[in-house]
This record gives structure tokens, C-alpha cells and sequence, in this order.
């Protein structure tokens, strides 16, 4: 995993304040908390605007809309949002082209029983699963 690929999802270090160099990074940021700026670059990267992003997080749209961009969420949420960028950031990486990638979220996979793949991304073991696959595909052991 590519932690500044993660980082850039999230808006990069200016937005997250501080920089992720190993994992014990990412526990510290789903401590400290995910700010509404970050996830609000997030739902950029999967062309959702804040609100509709909330469909795939443990919160309601509601909460996330009266969060202001500095507003943290917590711990559970956060480390939704950053398993979120995980996924994004692994998934550029395979395709080698974001419009690419989210072309492939959008469209039914037999490995996740005919479900796209962006409809797994509300569940952790979900995103997990997507991540298997885009590993699969990395490796060439499936496409």
C-alpha cells in the first residue's frame, strides 16, 4: 500500500496535518480523526460530492452534513474513511487511471457475486474484499 497515494486521496498533507509514512500513522490519524475536508476530498476522488458518500459510512448523511470541513468524526468512521482511501488509492494504482478505476466500481464483478464493487465499500470486510480482488488483478491472476 502506497501511503502518499493515501495521503493524496485525503487532500494531501495540508489537509490531514501530518504526513503517513508506516501504519502505526494510520492509527494515530483514525485517533486523532478524520476531518469532513478529508473525506470531502475522498467523495472528489470517487466523484460523490460529501453527502452522498455518507450512503457508504457508518453515519448518517445528516451528521455529515452539519459537520463543518474542520470537524473531526470519530474513531469508527475515520477508519471507514481511511480504508475508503485505501481502496481508492490501491485502485489508481492497478488501472493506472482513475476514470478507469471508477469505471471498473461501477460495473457488475463476477468474483463479488455480480455486485459492483462500489456497492461492497459501506462494509470493512467489504473493502477488504475489493481489495483482494484489485490484488488479483495487480497480479494478473484475474481481470
Amino acid at each position: 500500500m502506497e501511503l502518499s497515494a493515501m495521503m493524496n486521496v485525503l487532500g494531501g498533507r495540508k489537509v490531514l496535518h501530518m504526513k503517513l509514512q508506516n501504519s502505526f500513522d494510520l492509527i494515530e490519524l483514525s485517533d486523532k480523526g478524520i476531518t469532513k475536508d478529508a473525506l470531502s476530498h475522498l467523495a472528489k476522488n470517487l466523484g460523490l460530492t460529501a453527502n452522498q458518500i455518507a450512503a457508504y459510512l457508518p453515519v448518517s448523511e445528516r451528521t455529515v452534513h452539519r459537520k463543518k470541513s474542520s470537524d473531526i468524526f470519530e474513531r469508527n468512521v475515520s477508519e471507514h474513511i481511511l480504508k475508503m482511501a485505501e481502496v481508492i488509492s490501491c485502485g489508481i494504482e492497478v488501472f493506472e487511471d482513475r476514470e478507469k478505476f471508477l469505471g471498473w466500481m461501477n460495473y457488475p464483478n463476477q468474483a463479488m457475486e455480480g455486485k459492483q464493487p462500489k456497492e461492497l465499500m459501506s462494509s470493512m470486510y467489504g473493502m477488504q474484499h475489493v481489495l483482494d480482488i484489485l490484488g488479483r488483478i495487480a497480479y494478473g491472476v484475474y481481470s
